[in-house]
């Protein structure tokens, strides 16, 4: 690619790059020393699985890659015991060590799914913060200002609504910034919600006599599968990068047309003309939308399982949309013979995370057994030896269960 091109590419799905005349500058010296830029960005290992809305970075950095940089993925051991305070209300609880180390050996199996190991450096900033003296840390303290601190929106709403302020809390803008000066980085990534942190790396860079500190670049925080919520666990609208090949698909398909352009603009690696190029074939009717849809969900399945896999989730989910067919793969298990409550059931095999979600999937008839709609939340399933029951939860949630 052309400077202009790789400008293009990089900038595709951003928000902030500041200043933008630097990322030129950075890539024409890249280019014309045969130096990689060093990408960091930094995750606080608070939960263990990665969704569809953490990879809009991740697939950042991957751009990144593609163009010959080396990136880092920093995991905050060391900041996660602070507490990440953005967008909070409150203090966050520090996370234990062993929580830390557990979710960092999760993320280590999930993100090479995307990225490419050998120009991968995955660091843990507790490397050099455990080895900080107390004399580091006043050095450090120095190197910002209780008011700039407070401009940060989150600390400022609670110090005028009087809400507590560890202060443990601000060192994590201070420590982020100090990991950008022991990394070297020219460029760090974040979300919309970190730039406060990000702009405070570049002051801390030049307070420890670095004189052309980091670009940042923002992405936004992804929109769930309902279009209006941010992607997200806690309301159940998310895409796990985990989840077998059909859920991951039936998924993608189940969004809305214009939710859709997004989802091509933040997780494929389509360039923006690309992209914008299918939209007008849609908008002229040469291209089905269903069709486009489907072709998305095939790429993202694909960049986290495989091309046959991808390809597999498609037919099935053409057989059971299109045709009314049955999936050709559901689980079975075997249960004693012994009259049960259909919402315990669900619950207990995982269909539903509780007894009260069951309640509620039952009562709004997302629930089948044997192919017919149970609205009955004291609904019991008779069991007899050698019965069997096909359970159906929502449209891609079945299990078959055999009595014995």
């Amino acid at each position: 690619m052309t400077i202009d091109e790789q400008i293009a590419y990089l900038k595709k799905g951003t928000v902030d790059c500041i200043p933008e005349s630097e990322l030129r500058r950075k890539l024409e010296r890249s280019a014309e020393t045969g130096k990689p830029l060093r990408v960091k960005a930094g995750f606080d290992p608070t939960a263990p699985d990665i969704h569809m809305g953490h990879t809009v970075l991740i697939r950042k950095m991957r751009h990144f890659q593609q163009l010959g940089h080396r990136v880092i993925f920093l995991i905050g051991a060391f900041t996660g015991m602070i507490g990440d305070p953005s967008g909070r209300s409150a203090t966050r609880p520090p996370l234990t060590r062993e929580q830390i180390d557990e979710n960092a050996e999760t993320y280590k199996e999930q993100i090479f799914k995307l990225l490419d190991p050998d120009l991968t450096e995955l660091r843990f900033n507790s490397e050099w913060m455990s080895e900080f003296s107390a004399e580091d840390f006043v050095r450090l303290t120095a190197k910002a200002t209780l008011a700039q601190l407070l401009e940060r929106e989150d600390f400022k709403r609670r110090f005028e609504t009087q809400a507590p302020i560890s202060l443990h809390e601000l060192l994590y803008p201070l420590v982020q910034g100090y990991d950008s000066v022991a990394l070297a980085s020219d460029v760090e990534l974040g979300g919309t919600d970190q730039k406060f942190n990000l702009l405070m790396a570049r002051q801390i860079q030049r307070e420890y006599g670095i004189k052309e500190p980091q670009l940042i670049m923002t992405v936004p925080l992804l929109e769930g599968l309902d279009g209006v919520q941010k992607m997200s666990k806690s309301l159940d609208n998310y895409i796990g990068i985990t989840e077998p090949a059909r859920d991951m698909f039936g998924k993608v398909m189940s969004i809305s047309d214009e939710l859709m352009w997004r989802y091509y603009e933040l997780l494929t690696d389509m360039s923006a003309t690309e992209v914008e190029e299918l939209k007008q074939a849609v908008a002229r009717g040469e291209r089905h939308p269903r069709e486009v849809k489907a072709e998305l969900g095939r790429q993202i399945v694909a960049d986290f399982h495989s091309e046959r896999e991808a390809s597999e989730a498609s037919d099935e989910f053409d057989r059971m949309f299109r045709e009314g067919q049955l999936p050709s793969d559901i689980p079975v298990v075997e249960r004693s013979a012994e009259t049960v409550k259909l919402v315990k059931l669900i619950a207990a095999e995982g269909l539903a995370p509780s007894v009260a979600e069951a309640q509620r999937l039952v009562a709004q008839g997302s629930v089948r057994v044997n192919e017919e709609r149970i609205s009955d939340v004291k609904h019991d399933i008779e069991a007899e030896p050698g019965r069997e029951a096909l359970i159906q939860v929502g449209k891609r949630k079945f299990l078959r269960v055999v009595f014995k």
